[in-house]
């Protein structure tokens, strides 16, 4: 009973929707423009630089909280089956948000969150390409893919990590390729947009 209590508490965590909230403070709904993509791409898009780290903090904290918490408070082992359950499902929520009826984020900063709190060399080491890409090619699709694709190799390749935890850090690279299976497409055509990490003007936003 309190495992499942843990479970629906992280997907709650997981659904609240940050980049909705940034958007309407700003009054922009980022579902109706960009990409309508409650992601901190799309913040940064729309909103800027400031709002878009916020943002990705935000939503980060989603993944990493349930995992580092749920743990001592529902009395289950730290890093364990149940605390890497918790993890999975605040990134459903998160791509999946129980409080609105359409929109949600790809997965990628909530999932970064649960790994930095699972294994943190090993998404030290995602973020590091995530980073380099992201700053070399300015496609933040690219860079999220690239940092789904090493993180997986890193987890497996760090000293104490359960085979469990490589196979889920698969299946969750996995599942942020199916999410950017638009952006995969738009890539091979040579159609994805590029980012310019500069505050748009309120005309821009609302074009982007």
């Amino acid at each position: 009973m309190k495992n499942g209590l843990a479970l629906a508490g992280a997907y709650l965590l997981g659904s609240i929707p940050w980049a909705y909230l940034a958007g309407r403070l700003k009054g922009v709904d980022l579902r109706t423009y960009g990409s309508g993509n409650l992601g901190t791409t799309n913040v940064l898009r729309l909103l800027g630089a400031p709002a878009a780290i916020f943002v990705y903090a935000l939503d980060a904290a989603k993944g990493m909280l349930p995992v580092l918490l749920f743990p001592p408070l529902f009395h289950f082992a730290p890093r364990g089956g149940w605390a890497i359950a918790c993890g999975l499902c605040a990134i459903l929520g998160h791509v999946r948000p129980i409080y609105l009826m359409r929109g949600g984020g790809k997965g990628v900063a909530t999932a970064s969150g649960v790994f930095f709190a699972l294994t943190p060399l090993a998404t030290f080491a995602a973020l590091t390409g995530f980073l380099t890409l992201l700053f070399t090619t300015r496609t933040m699709s690219l860079a999220s893919l690239t940092g789904a694709a090493i993180l997986p190799v890193a987890v497996g390749l760090t000293v104490g990590v359960t085979t469990a935890l490589f196979w889920v850090s698969l299946g969750v690279a996995a599942f942020v390729y199916w999410t950017h299976r638009d952006n995969i497409g738009r890539l091979r055509r040579g159609e994805e947009k590029k980012l310019e990490f500069r505050r748009p003007s309120s005309g821009e936003a609302r074009s982007a």
